[in-house]
């Protein structure tokens, strides 16, 4: 069986994996250059296998007034018809109830594919600077400690290495926690959380699907459509038209503009996000930290310190990039002030992350003949890159409709 797979990312190389490993021959393609060159290239990170908590939240709608009239520093929206649509579904989704059976179903997924890493690393011999640091998430107000109590609770009952923390305790397990500069209530903490290179272990995992002779990779080609025959999705036409039995699209934030020429509205918002990958200052974290109020992610990747975070709405704009990276040092500074060498050499990133309205990827089968997805991880492409290319690797060889 011959399968194309439209995107070179964590989902589109993850994909390409398991299909490998279940007998099908692979064709990835890819506009750019390399893997990994998109939302995969300079993410936070963090394997937050323990944190997947719904960005739809009850607690979100109290945020609504300063992210419309951009005073929330994490976050800037641009109110367009495309924002507009998305958003009404998000807030749908911002109940107790639902936040707690996304979080949920993404805490499943996100197990999963830890399971599903260890296996990979023992099967392939990558270095992706792959540790256990552990993960601290701060939670600054105490009002919202009952909140974070709840939830770990509930998140310990399906399997989840997580408890929660004291200042003091927090401070005994990562000491640079000491070093911030602003007070916080409690930390939720999970020691089994990981830190890894995303582009290397790409780089990595390219090499030996080569190798294998099962996977090719075509980059620089652009795919503009997808060709069907009787109904079914029969491959891509673009700069290179090719066929194939099927076609998944792990296109991240442009999957939708495909789907939507075949009739299937997926629901993606690009919500972008930015890193500054630096080298660690005097009090550089071992275990990876998230601050919730500033929105920003501190990671120490071998021998260099990440700080990343922010989610901005502002559709495919990348023309306030510099602003916001400089906005993100900022925050970075004023936070973790030691954490980083901020005035040295420093790798600057920004990329779309593909969002549904319930933060829920999309993988599987469609309604279309011969049309598959793994796309819309938001900012767990990373956490869920595994687990949800098995998922889609499984439906493609199962002939799930």
């Amino acid at each position: 069986m011959h399968v194309i797979v439209l995107g070179a990312g964590l989902a589109g190389v993850s994909t390409a994996y398991y299909l490998a490993a279940l007998g099908a021959r692979v064709t990835v393609v890819e506009r750019q250059g390399d893997v990994g060159l998109g939302a995969s290239f300079g993410n936070a990170a963090q394997l937050s296998y323990s944190y997947t908590d719904s960005l739809a939240t009850p607690a979100f709608l109290r945020r609504i007034p300063r992210l419309l009239t951009n005073h929330d520093p994490a976050t800037q929206v641009r109110l367009d018809p495309g924002v507009i649509g998305w958003g009404l579904r998000f807030l749908m989704n911002c109940s107790t109830r639902r936040a707690t059976r996304n979080t949920l179903t993404m805490l499943d997924t996100a197990l999963r594919s830890a399971e599903l890493l260890e296996s990979l690393r023992a099967e392939v011999d990558i270095d992706f600077s792959h540790r256990r640091a552990g993960k601290l998430v701060l939670v600054s107000e105490p009002d919202d400690v009952p909140k974070a109590q709840q939830l770990t609770a509930i998140k310990q009952k399906h399997g989840c290495d997580i408890e929660v923390l004291t200042p003091s305790e927090a401070c005994a397990v990562e000491p640079a926690v000491e070093a911030l500069t602003e007070p916080f209530a409690a930390a939720v903490y999970s020691k089994s959380d990981e830190v890894a290179d995303s582009f290397l272990f790409l780089k990595g995992l390219r090499r030996h699907l080569e190798a294998s002779g099962q996977v090719d990779f075509a980059f620089g080609e652009s795919v503009s459509r997808l060709v069907r025959d009787n109904g079914r999705v029969a491959g891509i036409a673009g700069d290179e038209e090719r066929r194939a039995d099927a076609v998944v699209v792990c296109a991240g934030a442009w999957s939708g503009r495909l789907l939507s020429d075949v009739g299937i509205r997926a629901n993606l918002y690009p919500v972008r996000g930015y890193s500054v990958t630096m080298r660690p200052g005097e009090s550089a974290p071992s275990a990876s930290i998230t601050s919730l109020k500033h929105r920003i992610a501190i990671s120490r990747i071998g021998s260099r310190l990440r700080v990343a975070g922010f989610a901005d709405f502002r559709g495919f704009d990348t023309s306030r990039d510099s602003k916001r990276i400089a906005d993100l040092l900022l925050a970075g500074k004023r936070l973790a002030p030691a954490v980083a060498d901020y005035e040295g050499e420093a790798s600057e990133w920004g990329g779309f992350r593909p969002m549904t309205p319930d933060g829920l990827p999309l993988v599987g089968g469609t309604r279309v003949p011969g049309l598959y997805l793994n796309t819309g991880h938001g900012m767990l492409g990373w956490t869920l890159a595994c687990a949800t290319g098995e998922a889609a690797a499984s439906a493609v060889m199962g002939g799930q409709q």
